[in-house]
C-alpha cells in the first residue's frame, strides 16, 4: 500500500480533489435548483444530462488522447469543469444547466480516461489490486467530503459554486506536475452486445438496472432531499450517507462472493437494498430511518457493480475480459441516462410526490433480486474454487478502470493456476 501511495500520491489526491468538485456541484444544482423554483421534472433533466455526457466522453475521450496526448486532454477538459462550475449561478435556467451537465460530464468521462490509464501504468502485478482498493477510496471520499463543503456556503448565492470550481482547478497541479512519463494509451475493442448478453444474461440487465439505481442517488438524492424539506445540513449528511455505506460494506460483500454462489448473493444484496429503499418510503420522515434506509442502500447498491462484473468474468475466457468491460460500461451507462428521467416523474406531486425517489430504486433492486433468482434456475452454478476474484470498483469510474480490474482479476487468476500447478 505505501508503494503505491509513494509512486501515485499526486494522482490520488487530484482525483480524490476532482471528486469533490464532481460531488459538490451535484448536491449544490439539487439544492440551488429547488431554490430557483425549478420542476422536479426540469431538475431530472438536468441530472439526466450528465450521465448523457458521460456515456459520450468515454467512447471519445480515447481518440482526443491518441491525438494530442495525456496532458492536453487534461488541462483542456479540466478546465472546461472549472468554468461551467462558475456559469452555473450566472445562468440560472434549467435548458442552460442540462447543456452545462452535458459538458461537465463528458469533461468528467474523459479525465478519468486520462488519470487511470496513469494510474494503470503507474501500478504493476503486485501492487495492482491495492491501486484499485486505493483509487476507489479516494474517490467515494471525495464525494462524502464534498457534502461538508456544502455547509461554508450559501447556496443561494455563489460562494460554493465557486469553491466547486477552485477545488477542481487546483486538482490540476499535483497531477500535471508529477505525473511523468506519460503512458502509452491504447483500448480494447468492445464486445458486441450480443455477445457479452449471451456469455452473461445476469450481469448485462443488472448493470443496466444499477445503472439506474446509481443515477437516482448520484443524480437526485439533492432533488429529493430538497423536496421534502431537509435542512442543508441534513441534506449533507443525507448523500454522505450513501457512500459511507459503500465503503463500510465493500470488503465484507467481495468477502462473501469469493465464498458463495454470486447469484446468489446478487439476489440477496439486491433484495436486501430494495427492502432498505421500502423502508425510506415509508418511513423516511424519521430522519434516523433516513439515513439508515440511505446507508443500507448505497452499501447494497454500489458494491453491485463489482459483484457483475466479476460475475460475468467467471462465464468469460481471460482474452474476452477486456473487451467485455467496454460493453458493461455502456450498459450500465443507458441505465444511467434512464434514471434520473424516470426518478423525476415518479417524483411529481401527481404521481408519488418525492417518495417517488425510493420507489424507483426499490422497484429496480427488486427486479434484479427477482431476475437474479430466475437465473439460478437456468444453468448450474460454477464451483467457487473455479470463480475469478471479485475487483473493488466505483461506478463512478470510466471504461478504463474497468478494464484496469480486468487485468488484475487475469493476473490474479493466473497467479493461482501457476500456485496451483506447483503445489
Amino acid at each position: 500500500m505505501l508503494q503505491v501511495l509513494s509512486s501515485a500520491w499526486a494522482l490520488l489526491l487530484g482525483m480524490g480533489m476532482l471528486m469533490i468538485g464532481n460531488g459538490l456541484q451535484g448536491t449544490i444544482l439539487g439544492v440551488r435548483g429547488s431554490l430557483e423554483g425549478f420542476s422536479t421534472f426540469e431538475m431530472s433533466l438536468v441530472m439526466s444530462a450528465y450521465f448523457v455526457g458521460f456515456l459520450g466522453g468515454s467512447r471519445l475521450a480515447p481518440e482526443m488522447i491518441r491525438r494530442v496526448g495525456h496532458v492536453r486532454v487534461f488541462a483542456a477538459l479540466a478546465s472546461l469543469i472549472s468554468a461551467v462550475m462558475i456559469l452555473y449561478p450566472a445562468i440560472a435556467n434549467p435548458i442552460a444547466w442540462a447543456l452545462g451537465r452535458i459538458l461537465i460530464g463528458f469533461c468528467f468521462s474523459g479525465v478519468y480516461v486520462t488519470a487511470e490509464s496513469w494510474l494503470n501504468n503507474a501500478a504493476d502485478n503486485a501492487n495492482r489490486g491495492k491501486a484499485l482498493s486505493l483509487y476507489m477510496i479516494v474517490q467515494t471520499f471525495g464525494i462524502v467530503a464534498a457534502q461538508a463543503l456544502m455547509l461554508v456556503g450559501d447556496p443561494s448565492g455563489y460562494e460554493t459554486f465557486v469553491i466547486a470550481s477552485i477545488v477542481v482547478s487546483v486538482s490540476f497541479a499535483p497531477i500535471l506536475l508529477s505525473i511523468s512519463p506519460t503512458p502509452a494509451f491504447d483500448t480494447t475493442k468492445p464486445m458486441t452486445l450480443r455477445q457479452l448478453m449471451h456469455a452473461s444474461p445476469l450481469g448485462c440487465v443488472g448493470m443496466f438496472l444499477l445503472g439506474g439505481v446509481f443515477s437516482a442517488q448520484f443524480g437526485m438524492s439533492a432533488v429529493y432531499a430538497a423536496s421534502a424539506g431537509l435542512t442543508l445540513g441534513q441534506i449533507s449528511i443525507f448523500i454522505a450517507t450513501f457512500y459511507i455505506g459503500a465503503i463500510v460494506l465493500q470488503y465484507p460483500l467481495g468477502w462473501a462472493s469469493d465464498w458463495m454462489d454470486r447469484r446468489v448473493l446478487v439476489l440477496v444484496v439486491s433484495a436486501l437494498g430494495g427492502a432498505a429503499a421500502l423502508i425510506g418510503m415509508r418511513l423516511g420522515g424519521e430522519f434516523t430511518f433516513l439515513l439508515a434506509a440511505a446507508f443500507l442502500i448505497g452499501g447494497m447498491s454500489n458494491p453491485l457493480y463489482s459483484l457483475l462484473i466479476a460475475h460475468t468474468n467467471d462465464y468469460l475466457d481471460h482474452d474476452d475480459m477486456a473487451a467485455a468491460s467496454g460493453g458493461l460500461v455502456f450498459i450500465n451507462g443507458l441505465g444511467a441516462i434512464a434514471g434520473p428521467l424516470i426518478t423525476g416523474w415518479m417524483m411529481d406531486d401527481a404521481v408519488f410526490g418525492p417518495s417517488g425517489f425510493f420507489l424507483f430504486m426499490a422497484v429496480l433492486l427488486l427486479m434484479l433480486a427477482v431476475y437474479a433468482l430466475y437465473r439460478t434456475t437456468q444453468r448450474a452454478a460454477i464451483p467457487v474454487e473455479d470463480t475469478g476474484i471479485m475487483a473493488p470498483m466505483a461506478p463512478t469510474g470510466s471504461p478504463v478502470v474497468v478494464e484496469f480490474a480486468q487485468e488484475y482479476a487475469i493476473e490474479t487468476d493466473m497467479e493461482e493456476q501457476e500456485a496451483a500447478g506447483d503445489a
